[in-house]
């Protein structure tokens, strides 16, 4: 089960630390738990800051959430998804890639209308004003 408690900065922080040297293209991939764990929690703080149903971000294999308020979706494929893999992700929430080069590069996929505004979002928070000195 996914915690509901909420993720703070401390804890955000933590998690995108260890990664933070591979998207910056100074160190090898972190391991499969570390990378997990990044994923997952910026997925989760993101959604937390902008709650709803409308789109659904997904980042396999590692985890996908629901935000932006609008209409629920409950069954099959929503009509609003953003789907990435995790250094594309991880890169976008921290601000070393920007929306626009993700979609030209196509290490982003944005279906619905509503998924673009997902992009305007990013970075988001504590995470897009992480550096190497953190």
């Amino acid at each position: 089960m996914v915690s509901t408690k909420p993720i703070g900065a401390a804890q955000l922080r933590a998690a995108l630390v260890p990664v933070l040297d591979w998207l910056d293209g100074t160190a090898e991939q972190p391991p499969r738990p570390v990378l997990a764990t990044a994923v997952r929690t910026s997925l989760r703080a993101f959604a937390q800051q902008y709650p709803g149903k409308a789109v659904e971000v997904r980042v396999p294999p590692f985890a996908a959430v629901q935000c932006l308020p609008g209409g629920a979706h409950t069954r099959g494929t929503p009509p609003h998804v953003v789907e990435t893999d995790p250094q594309a992700w991880l890169a976008l929430a921290t601000g070393r890639m920007d929306w626009s080069t993700a979609v030209q590069r196509a290490v982003v996929s944005a279906s619905g209308h509503r998924a673009e505004e997902i992009g305007a979002l990013l970075p988001f928070g504590i995470a897009g004003r992480l550096r190497h000195s953190e």
